[in-house]
């Protein structure tokens, strides 16, 4: 689509919002800036970012004679794109786009794009960082917290953008064609946006959409999901097993990380060798591999990166220890699965904090994990009865139900004895309570740091 003399709708003033605007802006095509908040404080929002000082800006509701100024529409991820404002646009046959397609369009160079409910954030640090060890120019974007419309104009030929894509950021595709994509696995997740498990599925499987048979998509074989999936597609597959050996892949057999290209087979790495922990890091660093490899990263500078990558921040991360107590942050865990996991990887009785936003999950499984490691269950947030209610009937009684986050660390230390774990792994999103979940485990470390030892 050419834009010359197009007029732009940017729907959302938020982070992704801004960087959109920001690169319309760069590339000279007009620009109009909508935000549903009729409360939004204009003036504030012209000052604080300087992309909207002359932009016109529409705030509530458009009218008809709105709808017949502009050409398509550029909708921030958290905006549903079933509203009736986004129902009216589409009814129009007006193209909308979303921030990932935006940035797509505009920019150069080869994109390595990964999805997946859990771990997602892990591997695309762990990716970008192993690009970074070979190849001159890499940039690291999309939900990780760096929109990639921000980056989109500075990208050339040799440019390799490794994106974090969210189901929400899939939903407004339409040309994004990343070189080598990767799913990392699918549990249910933001069902209250996505409605069906079925619609989340297919939602996430579109990162392959506009793949081809030069292109690869890095697929976890021990999800079935996946399985079927990898079954169906014309790009070459790169499968990923934590339990079995492959003819062709990456494989986990006992301690050791193999790649096999079905021909020969050759040791990555040891897991003892890595800083970061658990059977789901252990696949998050074999898709990271598949992606590499795929990629064109030779097997000793991808082990170099391996070797020194640490934890990401908020995700089971160690915090400190006080009165012998250990406190650990894995605020995200927005999601049953990621906490699961978050519960798996702990080693000490350990205290729970748990709750938030209510994404319509169901949390049987995570309240069956804990087998006998958790000691006691404090709840937040607006899920916290539902939550309680769960683990009753899963017979776990032993629960504290707190208002804010400060109040379920103050428990869980006055209660807490020489040799427990503190975990802040809520299984819910951080929204009523947080901006995000990055906001909530720098809050919940600032809390257990001013915790007093005596």
């Amino acid at each position: 689509m050419d834009l010359t003399g197009r007029t732009v709708l940017v729907v959302g003033s938020g982070i992704s919002g801004v960087a959109a605007a920001e690169l319309l802006k760069k590339k000279q095509v007009k620009t109009i800036l909508f935000d549903g908040n009729r409360d939004l404080d204009v003036a504030a929002l012209r000052e604080k970012h300087s992309v909207f000082s002359d932009m016109e800006i529409l705030l509530g509701e458009l009218s008809e004679a709105d709808m017949e100024r502009f050409d398509f529409v550029v909708l921030s991820p958290g905006v549903p794109t079933d509203l009736p404002m986004v129902n009216a646009v589409r009814e129009r046959g007006i193209p909308i786009w979303g921030e990932i397609e935006l940035a797509y369009f505009f920019a150069k160079g080869r994109v390595a794009a990964i999805t997946g409910t859990n771990g997602k954030t892990t591997t695309t640090a762990l990716t970008g960082e192993i690009m970074a060890n070979y190849y001159k120019d890499v940039k690291v974007v999309g939900n990780i917290g760096i929109p990639y419309t921000s980056v989109a104009a500075e990208t050339t030929d040799e440019t390799v953008t490794v994106a974090e894509i969210s189901s929400f950021q899939l939903e407004t595709i339409h040309t994004f064609h990343p070189a080598v994509s990767a799913i990392l696995n699918i549990t249910p997740d933001h069902l209250n946006r996505h409605h069906t498990m079925e619609c989340y599925i297919e939602t996430k499987e579109r990162i392959a959409k506009n793949q081809d048979a030069g292109d690869t998509c890095v697929l976890n074989y021990e999800d079935e999901v996946l399985r079927a999936f990898g079954e169906q597609l014309k790009t070459n597959v790169l499968f990923f097993s934590s339990e079995r050996k492959l003819a062709k892949g990456l494989y986990l057999d006992g301690g050791d990380i193999f790649y096999a290209d079905g021909t020969g087979t050759a040791k990555i790495i040891n897991v003892n060798e890595l800083n970061i922990l658990g059977k789901h890091n252990y696949e998050n660093v074999m898709a990271a591999c598949g992606m590499a490899i795929s990629l064109g990263v030779p097997i000793p500078k991808i082990v170099e990166v391996l070797k020194r990558f640490e934890a990401v921040e908020h995700r089971i991360e160690y915090v400190t220890e006080k009165r012998g107590v250990k406190f650990y942050n894995d605020s995200k865990g927005t999601n049953p699965d990621a906490a699961i996991k978050g519960i798996c990887a702990m080693n000490r009785p350990t205290f729970l904090i748990g709750g938030g936003y209510d994404k319509q999950s169901e949390y049987d499984e995570w309240i069956e994990s804990f087998g006998g490691k958790v000691k006691k269950l404090v709840l937040i947030g607006q899920t916290r009865e539902k939550i309680a209610e769960c683990a009753r009937e899963h017979g776990f009684t032993d629960i504290v139900l707190c208002d804010t986050l400060e109040e379920a660390v103050d428990v869980c230390y006055r209660n807490a004895v020489q040799g427990d774990a503190v975990l802040l792994s809520p299984a819910c999103a951080s929204w009523g309570m947080f901006k995000n979940y990055e906001e909530r485990g720098r809050i919940f470390k600032e809390y257990v740091r001013a915790l007093k030892e005596e």
